[in-house]
């Protein structure tokens, strides 16, 4: 009798630890509250910071191999998204009302990855983009029935903006960014630039790959085609955390650089730094800080104001302890090899920067890469150049206005990392070789050359242009290998002997 007693409270004990746990399991993270209203304030920020920590127990969804299951360039997802009338239309209004709106809007997503199906219900989903902005139906006014002028738009989804739960993810991703392929019709510059950035060990740059995009707006006959896209990794709390070891923490703080954001002291110490709300953009927009935004503040106006006043060997000592060089130096390797001009050297713009700390003083920081499709031959005349396939690498952009790669390239010793990495990505064997870059380009093209044309009549065809605004129509990727039009190898003969 007392064997049975005993093994009935063993079992008892076990359960009850075990419905601990589930519950445990099932607790949103702390952070992630909805206010009165049903809105997630933060957005799905689920950090703490130094004066609310957050639960130790708190860990972040570790994905293994999970982004490379989802943004996998060899595969092809195809994402349906399902919205109600009355969100479609409220879409509508609210782009027509600010074009600039941040409003997110209830749907659900089926995404269907290498033939399994993962489907998220009551998702959020918003516009994107800044110039690049559309209304996803043409014209004005509420949605037309089996007739809509569909047009275009990118979108992004936030699957735990209304559920803090583990269902509302995608192997444990949270938001993704599906872009198209604006004035790209190669549609393959932005693909291209960030497997770049991966090959070459740049393990800053995003996940991304192409897929499908369906959108049924409920009561339409059918769903509306949109074609291929590209599918992004967002720059945010869970990017932080999924690279927590090679950042050495995720608890520092994380801004998105507008233009504008020279980080040159004197140019930015009164710069407007700080949250947007849709109406109030800054220059230095907090993404994430686990820290009072005055101290953020002090931590990166201290980062300008070192790089402007020390100088010699001080300064060269400090550039090495404040700043991963080798990993810079190759981020801008790439940047400056894939004709990158809307960025941080030549206009001050499209990137994102990290310290992985919140001491004010003390740091790592990190640059990151972001917006990588008006690239490899689409040029403009902008900041100092007007040929981005034949400008010189050495002095990209205006040093006076955007010191900080001229401030780490006047010592010989960071001079030469840079410079041999650019020979390493344009030799022979190297990533950037024009005859290895055009298969890679050619066989995305295999996959996808069969779904381009869409229901929206736009970029239909895949074609080898640069966009039309640009001041260079004549450069091309895989039409011509010619050495003075193929972008290719008229941008490894400009570089550095």
């Amino acid at each position: 009798m007392f064997r049975i007693i005993l093994t009935l409270l063993l079992l008892f004990s076990v359960s009850c630890s075990k419905n601990d746990i589930d519950r445990a399991d099932n607790t949103p993270n702390k952070g992630e509250q909805n206010d009165n209203n049903g809105n997630n304030n933060n957005d799905d920020n689920t950090g703490g910071n130094e004066n609310n920590p957050g639960d130790e127990n708190d860990k972040p969804i570790e994905w293994g191999d999970e982004r490379s299951y989802v943004f996998d360039l060899s595969s092809l997802p195809e994402v349906r998204m399902t919205i109600s009338l009355d969100e479609w239309n409220r879409m509508l209004s609210e782009y027509d009302k600010d074009n600039n709106t941040k409003e997110y809007f209830h749907c659900d997503v089926d995404m269907k990855i290498k033939g399994e199906s993962h489907i998220v219900t009551d998702a959020g989903v918003r516009l994107k983009g800044n110039t690049s902005r559309r209304r996803p139906e043409g014209g004005n006014g509420s949605h037309v029935k089996d007739n809509a002028d569909w047009q275009h738009c990118h979108f992004q989804f936030n699957f735990r903006k209304y559920n803090k739960d583990e269902e509302h993810t995608i192997r444990g991703i949270r938001k993704m960014y599906l872009k198209w392929f604006k004035d790209d019709a190669a549609y393959c510059r932005e693909i291209y630039c960030y497997d770049l950035f991966r090959r070459f060990g740049v393990w800053t740059a995003i996940e991304n790959c192409y897929c499908r995009l369906w959108i049924h707006v409920e009561g339409d006959t059918k769903p509306a085609y949109y074609g291929i896209y590209e599918m992004n990794e967002t720059v945010d709390d869970t990017y932080l955390k999924m690279r927590k070891d090679k950042f050495g923490s995720h608890k520092g703080n994380l801004w998105k650089c507008n233009w504008g954001a020279s980080l040159n002291y004197d140019r930015d110490k009164n710069a407007s730094m700080g949250e947007s709300d849709g109406s109030y953009d800054p220059v230095y927009e907090v993404e994430e800080i686990n820290s009072d935004l005055s101290v953020a503040k002090s931590q990166l106006l201290h980062f300008m104001k070192q790089l402007r006043d020390l100088k010699g060997q001080q300064l060269h000592d400090w550039l090495g302890q404040a700043i991963d060089i080798n990993l810079l130096l190759r981020t801008y390797a790439v940047n400056v090899a894939v004709g990158m001009w809307d960025d941080y050297w030549n206009n001050t713009n499209n990137f994102y920067i990290y310290f992985n700390s919140t001491d004010p003083a003390n740091y790592k920081f990190y640059l990151i890469p972001y917006d990588y499709d008006n690239t490899l031959g689409t040029s403009h005349n902008c900041g100092v150049q007007n040929d981005s396939g034949r400008h010189d690498a050495l002095n990209w952009g205006n040093s006076d206005v955007s010191p900080l790669l001229a401030k780490i390239l006047q010592f010989d010793d960071y001079k030469k990392i840079y410079i041999d990495a650019l020979k390493e990505l344009c030799s022979s064997n190297g990533h950037f070789y024009y005859t290895t870059s055009i298969a890679r380009i050619k066989s995305w093209h295999s996959m996808i050359s069969n779904y381009v044309d869409n229901d929206t009549d736009e970029d239909t065809k895949i074609k080898d242009r640069p966009a039309g605004w640009g001041n260079h129509s004549e450069y091309r990727l895989w039409e011509s290998t010619d050495a003075n039009t193929n972008w290719f190898r008229v941008r490894a003969a400009s570089m550095p002997k």
